[in-house]
């Protein structure tokens, strides 16, 4: 399964972690495709719910801060 399906799977259980995970999307992580989780702040609490790979896909977490969107 590439990445994409395996995003659009998994999208809404990863947005709804409501500790912190901010966005969600595909970037690349070795030279691989992965999933890139992006949170405000990496909390020891938040990092044990947030998985290391979906579906043999890498899972990348990026710490973004607040984001707003206008």
């Amino acid at each position: 399964m590439d990445a994409e399906e395996v995003l659009s799977r998994n999208h809404d259980r990863l947005m709804s972690i409501d500790e912190g995970v901010t966005g969600v999307g595909i970037t690349e992580s070795q030279g691989q495709p992965a999933i890139s989780i992006m949170v405000k702040q990496l909390t020891p609490e938040l990092k044990a719910k947030l998985p290391k790979q979906l579906d043999g896909v890498p899972v990348k977490i990026d710490v973004t801060g607040e984001v707003d969107a206008f």
